[in-house]
Formats: C-alpha cells, structure tokens, sequence
C-alpha cells in the first residue's frame, strides 16, 4: 500500500476526527482518518508494535473472535478485477451481509475500515470494495479499470460483488451501504440487478438525479466537478473510460450539455425510481442543506418519488459531514450531543431490514428534518464555538408536508439607502443595473469546507455593509416580527422572480437568501444561479427559478435579505470568455411579472 511506517493513533487523533470531521486541507480526506484506518487495517494484519487506543485494541480483538478478515480480488463481467475488504463471521446460522462500495477518493474502501469492524460486531458479514478506476496506483485498495461514474459498469460490477458474497459468505439477506459515490451506486445497482437480491439500502450524502447535480438552471457547477476529477487519485486522462473522459472535458468547456444530461440521466437513481419502487427495496436516505456536490432539492425530488419503506434524513452542513465521523472513528465521547445519530440510525435501518431486529424503525416517521442553526453553542478554543445543545429536527409524512403557506415579498427599486426593499405590495417600472463578471463578498461558501465548520457549530459569517454594491444588488425587509422568539418558519424551496437584461447575449445571476441579524452581519439560508444564454443585448426576459430547499426559523428582529450577483467559486458563469467587468446586467420589475421572492413556510 505504502511504504510509510504504519501511524501510531492515539485519543487526540480521535479527537480530531470527532471535533473536525473527515474532510482535510484541499479537496482531500483527514489525515486522522486515513491514520486510523491505516492502524486498524495493520492490526488485523497481525503487525505488531501497532499503537491503538484502548477502544480501537478492543474493536479488533472482538472482530478476530468473531470472524476473519480476507483482501480478496473480485473479478467482474469484463476481466477487471476490484479491490475488496471482506470480514466473514464465525456462525452457524446463515448472516447478512453488507455491501460497501466506496465512495469518491483516491483511498477506495480504506477510509472507513472502522465502519466495517462496527458493522460486524452488529452481527453483519462485511464486504466493501473500490469501484473500478478508483484509488492511487500501487495501493492494495485500488482497483483496476477505469472510472465509469456509477454507470452499467458499476452496476454490473455491483451484481459481480453480490455473486461472490454469495459464493463466500452464504448470506441470509444482502443490504447496501454507501456513502457518497458508494450511495448512487448502492441505489443502482438495487435497482438493476438481474436477481433482484438487495434488500435495503442506505444512502448516505446521496443524489438523486446526477444530471441536475452537475448541470441544472443552465448553469455547470464546475468546482464539484473539478473537485471529483482530482479526488480520483489520478489524471482525467489516466482514471476515466473514453466516454466519461469525453463528456467530461465537454462538460468543463460547455459544449454539447445535452449530452452531459443525457450521460447523468442514466446514472441517476431516479431514473429508475419505477425499478426500485416495483421491487419494494426499503431505502434511508440522507442529504445536507448546504450540500455542494449533490445539492439537495434533486434528492428530495427523488425521494417523493419512492413508494417503498423509506427514510429521509436532512441535516445541517454539507457532503459527508453528518455521517464522516461515526464511519471514521467516532469512539471517545462525542463534542456535542447528537453527533453520533446519523450513522446510529442508518445502522438501525440496517438492523431491522437485514437482522429482523424490533426496533423502532417501522415506526418512524419518512422525513425527520434539522433545522439550520438551531443549536445552542459555547466559545471553544481559537474562534471557533462547540454545540452543547443539537440542533432540533422535526418530523413528516413527507418532505412536501413540511411547507404549509407561503408569503410573497415583491422587490422595489432603490431607496435612500441605495439598495431595494422587500415589501408586501407590487412594484413594477423600475430596474437597477451592476457590474457582471467579478467576484463579489457574497457568495454559497467553500466547497465541503464551509458546510462542515456549519455542522460543528460554526457557520460562516457575512456583513452586508462589505457587499460590493457596484457588482451586485441587494434587496431586505424590515425587522420581522412573529410569535415568540421565531419572526418566520422557513420550509421548503423559495422562488425568485426577475426581469434580466444584459449588455451582451448572456448573462448569469446568482440569487442568495441571508438572514441578516441587528448588527448586520448575516448568514446564508439558501441560494441557487440561473444562467440565460442566446439573449438580445439590451431586451428583456423575465425568469422564474427554484432556489435550494431550506429548514430555517429566522428570529425576531432579523431581516431578510435577497442578493444577486454574476458569479461564484462554485458555478460556470456566462460571461467566462470576456474579460471581467466587460458586462452590465439589469434587473428590472415589468408590470404583470413584478419582480419577487415567494417564501414557503410552515
């Protein structure tokens, strides 16, 4: 695997995976994590001298009582031949298994080799494995082959992995776990295996519709896409297949999108949602409301759409925050309470689908919900606060139940301020123009990074007075009142309305909703980019689009805000081939399309 000395892990490594997460500098996995997992693994190895905390010696120590572990080579349809971890239980009654496909980093199925150890104390044969392509040259967790991006490769590949567990594990009943990556593929290949042998599946940090993910109101969300390019553990042209590599690079240049959607559409759960329904294969879903890979209103669409045994659960931050820990190494006592539910109740989902255990699960409700920012927190060392109450969640029926009415806020031309209201009456015949092209201090936040810090209490922070009004727009109500400490319950996904014109035929804008406090510094609820392309300079065109669903109590005596601007780190933007500050792009109200923002709540 590597020829550095195996790592020594001690409380404080735990620690940091507890307190941080899994997420490192870069578009990268902690060094705490691969740390642990790296120890856990030359444990089981049988090489001595390997520094474990108690908890973890004893993690190891119950799993050789109660099984083996192997490194087999699963060989698939076509000669490639996959990387995978096995553990086989001792027992004399048939076990079910989980299967584990890896989610998208360069270290395949080792980063959560804890999971697997805590799976089989469960009472689980374990078997995870890298995907084709995955994985750094060398390492004994990569596999061969190239990356096919949870296309009919990877479904197949799938079948493959449940032919040999069959084979070597004669399981009672199969489930798949999959965080990330491993999640689209874990509902993939439920939906198409010939046998139809899965029965359940948990899908953690998990999309719904590639397509939408990757490319959705005409607008490409490049930083992922590049993120997932260099989190292979190799070049675009090294790891993936000639296809992939084709509608990849299409995809980072802008050209011939339809094919891009057509090539995310058939890796896309919902796309066989018909499939998965027909087979009644119970599925737990989770999802973040600052997701930046995988960004969540095309989850919950997916979601709706099941008619199986189905749980969804929407948290606070972003990609593989909720989940990172309790897969990596959650084993000291948790920073904040809470911290351990959501791998405790995808484990339970597990344990009553697979093991027949009578818990609860049948009596819970479909969606269970958190509220962005509701916990309470202390000052921690540095700048940074820790949780010591979590965050409430609420639960429903279903997501859509969550939204019970709405309130329409129509937007107003400039007030002595400079910047526009948002009030309760119409206002048409004005327009307000800025500056397209740059950056501005308003923006959805850092990649994995941001949503995380929000996870562990700490969400970022933005003053509206440092808004670069010359390269964006802002529009803000009033102080809100309501009943008791909570001036509005936000539910559901939000609707914008604007007139655009552009000095040149395209334009891109980003709309931001904030929750700005008394003091004026706010923090981001929801946003979403719209870009219109084979416009008239200087013409009209009035569009409607959908902003990110959002879990949000706004307190008494904030405002809202709505910003729009031309660009973020996260998105393509119309204008990439002109120079910056080339063009001006005009935000009007027309009579009969009044510009407006239509506010669920609930």
């Amino acid at each position: 695997m590597t020829s550095d000395p195996t790592p020594s892990v001690t409380d404080a490594t735990l620690a940091d995976i507890a307190a941080n997460g899994i997420w490192g500098p870069g578009h990268s996995i902690s060094q705490a994590v691969l740390d642990v997992s790296r120890a856990l693994l030359a444990s089981l190895q049988g090489e001595e001298g390997v520094q474990l905390p108690p908890e973890l010696s004893e993690l190891v120590a119950d799993v050789q009582r109660k099984g083996t572990f192997a490194l087999p080579r699963i060989v698939t349809h076509d000669g490639t031949r996959l990387s995978a971890f096995r553990i086989r239980l001792n027992s004399d009654e048939p076990r079910p298994v989980v299967i584990v496909p890896a989610g998208w980093n360069p270290y395949g199925w080792l980063p959560f080799l804890y999971a697997y150890l805590k799976l089989a104390q469960r009472g689980y044969h374990v078997l995870a494995y890298s995907p084709r392509g995955i994985g750094i040259e060398g390492w004994l967790s990569t596999s061969e082959g190239f990356v096919d991006v949870a296309g009919p490769n990877d479904w197949a590949d799938g079948s493959h992995v449940i032919d040999y567990a069959q084979e070597s594990l004669e399981p009672s009943r199969i489930g798949f776990l999959g965080g990330s990556y491993g999640s689209g593929i874990s509902q993939l290949v439920a939906a198409h295996d010939p046998a139809g042998r899965v029965d359940a599946v948990v899908a953690l940090s998990t999309w719904g519709n590639l397509a939408t993910s990757l490319y959705d109101n005409g607008t490409r969300h490049l930083e992922a896409v590049r993120a997932l390019i260099d989190f292979t553990g190799g070049l675009l042209e090294e790891k993936f297949d000639a296809r992939a590599q084709e509608v990849l690079k299409n995809f980072l240049n802008g050209r011939d999108l339809d094919e891009v959607v057509e090539w995310g559409t058939e890796r896309s759960p919902e796309t066989y949602v018909d499939q998965t329904n027909a087979r009644g294969i119970p599925t737990f879903v989770s999802n973040t409301w600052h997701e930046t890979l995988f960004p969540v209103n095309q989850t919950l669409d997916l979601f709706e759409r099941l008619t199986v045994p189905k749980r969804l659960n929407l948290w606070i931050g972003d990609h593989g925050a909720p989940e990172g820990p309790g897969l990596a190494g959650l084993v000291l006592g948790a920073p904040f309470p809470g911290l351990a539910e959501p791998t405790k109740e995808a484990y339970e989902w597990l344990d009553h689908h697979l093991l027949g255990v009578a818990n609860d699960v049948p009596n819970w409700p479909a969606v269970s919900s958190q509220s962005m920012f509701t916990y309470k927190t202390v000052p921690a060392s540095g700048d940074t606060d820790r949780i010591t109450v979590p965050a409430r969640r609420e639960t429903y029926p279903s997501w859509y139940e969550a939204t019970t009415g709405s309130e329409t806020w129509y937007l107003t031309g400039s007030g002595g301020t400079g910047d526009g209201s948002l009030t309760d009456k119409p206002a048409a015949g004005w327009s307000r123009e800025f500056e397209a092209g740059a950056l501005t201090a308003s923006f959805a936040g850092e990649l994995l990074k941001a949503g995380q810090r929000e996870w562990f209490g700490n969400p970022g922070a933005y003053e509206l007075a440092k808004f670069e009004r010359e390269r964006l727009l802002v529009w803000s109500t009033d102080p809100l009142t309501g009943s008791g400490e909570v001036a509005r319950r936000i539910r559901g996904a939000a609707t914008v309305r604007l007139t655009v014109r552009s000095s040149v035929d395209a334009a891109t804008v980003v709309a931001y909703l904030y929750d700005v406090a008394p003091d004026g510094t706010a923090r981001i609820i929801t946003h979403e980019p719209y870009t219109l392309t084979g416009l008239t300079p200087g013409a009209d065109t009035t569009v409607v689009w959908r902003l990110q669903a959002a879990s949000y109590d706004l307190p008494t005596g904030h405002r809202l805000a709505l910003v729009v601007n031309s660009r973020d780190p996260l998105y393509s933007y119309a204008g990439s081939d002109l120079p910056a500050i080339s063009a001006t792009t005009t935000i009007g109200s027309e009579s009969g399309n009044e510009a407006k923002l239509e506010l669920p709540l609930g």
